[in-house]
């Protein structure tokens, strides 16, 4: 597994490197010891998966405070999807920034999204799959979220949106005084 740090600090990729021959694919999915500078000392509590039928839909922008604040390990297994970070920690110096990949199967990709970031994701092929690993439990009490149209995130999406749930509608803008979570 090769990790790839990007503009925001604690939000990295991972490339797999696949097996092939003739008979399929063979890709390791999560290694403690290979992973162990990107988790730290964590470890994976929960692992969730989800399937999302129709091109264009968008799920997002989600986290959890702090003390149930997690990182998340994302990673693709059918279909293509546009997942996304957004820097929500208060001083940091990427604050509100986000951070994009392009997680499918094939390019064998995970996006490592940590504590004090949103995650979500708009689906680039119909019924694409994202299977989560989260380092805490998930906590109701402890839920957060921006909007996926927040204009102070001014996340681009790479298709129009066709569907969001109407709990993601429901989710306020982050208001001008919003000065980040706290660590």
């Amino acid at each position: 597994m090769n990790i790839e740090p990007t503009a925001i600090a604690g939000v990295k990729v991972v490339q797999a490197t696949p097996f092939a021959d003739h008979r399929g694919v063979f890709q390791r999915v999560f290694c403690d010891r290979e992973l162990e500078a990107v988790i730290e000392g964590r470890h994976v509590v929960q692992i969730n998966h989800s399937r999302t039928m129709n091109v264009g839909a968008v799920r997002g922008m989600h986290f959890q405070r702090a003390p149930h604040a997690e990182m998340k390990l994302v990673r693709c297994l059918r279909g293509k999807v546009w997942d996304v970070a957004v820097d929500l920690r208060a001083d940091s110096p990427t604050f509100l920034r986000w951070h994009a990949e392009e997680l499918s199967f094939d390019n064998g990709r995970m996006l490592v999204i940590p504590e004090g970031c949103a995650h979500g994701f708009q689906v680039l092929e119909p019924e694409s799959e994202l299977l989560y690993l989260h380092t805490a439990h998930y906590e109701p009490a402890a839920e957060g979220a921006a909007r996926y149209d927040d204009p102070r995130l001014g996340i681009t999406w790479p298709l129009p949106v066709s569907e969001v749930s109407q709990r993601d509608q429901l989710h306020p803008f982050l208001s001008n005084e919003f000065r980040g979570l706290p660590a």
